[in-house]
């Protein structure tokens, strides 16, 4: 029998479990959506943790088939959005549930981490530049629906310590692009059904004025343009570009503004916004970035697994 770590993660978004080999590989990313009713813009927590009860005997049965030849020597599970002191969403319960549950029939010991320090670890697995990543500090930008922050971080002997040093002062990017999608009759969640939009104009991009200071920003006021764009012209492809713009305009900001004030240092980007392609060739232009691929950008659970992995081998 093969040796393996398990990752679980309950978000407001998917159902998720990961396997990852002695080595550190992934050798299972499963994730499970939850379902939102058109028009909508996203999930109450109690209808996100209902979501998960149902979704969790599925996903685990899927990994079961996965554990048929492999030992688990512990469970990851992600219980709080971020590591900050009173990070809290009942949605987690849920992944945290589950993981006790097959730490008393495995006999694996549990181990908790931030949803947050699972994005960024997957973010640098599947960067391809992780060893580079991890020989000092570097800028990880966390953009998605529930977040939009620029983290200072630090590796550590099991995982990361983080620092905020920016972010945003009103909406998160993956709010912004969701709203905006279901303004224009998309399905929630809208990211990459408005980014086709994107990618299909051709023509001139309206610019939204950058409002960004000490490394925050505002993005308020893209959704207000928007809107406005949208309902003088009925122009739902350029109606999306505008907003992916405006977006890379004040990630683009907000990088220059902190490797100013604190160094030059790699930037990771991690978090489901980051997985747009559209994004990512404006912001490669911009500066050397590194991403994550698009199933490790979406909320899932590989970072969890692989944070599990180390924290139990440097025990």
């Amino acid at each position: 029998m093969k040796n393996c770590f398990v990752g679980i993660d309950t978000s407001n978004y998917t159902t998720s479990v990961a396997l990852a080999d002695q080595g550190g590989n992934i050798v299972a990313n499963l994730k499970r959506p939850l379902p939102v009713k058109a028009g909508e813009c996203g999930l109450r927590q109690s209808d996100a943790v209902f979501a998960h009860v149902k979704n969790l005997p599925d996903i685990m049965s899927e990994l079961s088939a996965y554990l048929s030849d492999m030992t688990p020597l512990a469970i990851g599970v992600s219980v709080t959005p971020r590591d900050a002191e009173g990070s809290y969403m009942p949605c987690f319960l849920s992944g945290r549930a589950a993981a006790y549950s097959l730490s008393a029939s495995s006999g694996a010991e549990v181990l908790e981490f931030s949803h947050q320090s699972g994005h960024i670890m997957a973010a640098a697995y599947s960067s391809g530049e992780a060893d580079k990543l991890f020989e000092g500090r570097f800028l990880a930008f966390h953009v998605s629906g529930g977040t939009t922050e620029a983290l200072l971080v630090t590796p550590t002997e099991d995982s990361f310590t983080v620092e905020i040093v920016g972010g945003t002062m009103d909406l998160n990017a993956g709010q912004l692009i969701d709203r905006t999608g279901v303004m224009l009759g998309l399905d929630f969640p809208c990211g990459a059904a408005l980014e086709r939009l994107a990618k299909s104009f051709d023509g001139k991009v309206e610019r939204v004025r950058v409002s960004v200071k000490d490394g925050y920003c505002n993005l308020s006021g893209i959704e207000n343009k928007a809107k406005a764009l949208y309902e003088k012209t009925g122009d739902k492809p350029a109606t999306a570009a505008l907003v992916f713009e405006a977006v890379c305009d004040n990630l683009i900001a907000m990088t220059k503004q902190l490797t100013e004030k604190y160094g030059d240092m790699p930037v990771l980007f991690a978090g489901g916004v980051m997985s747009n392609t559209y994004m990512r060739e404006k912001l490669k232009a911009s500066f050397e970035a590194y991403f994550s691929e698009p199933a490790f950008s979406a909320d899932n659970a590989a970072g969890i697994a692989l944070l599990c992995r180390k924290k139990f081998l440097d025990k």
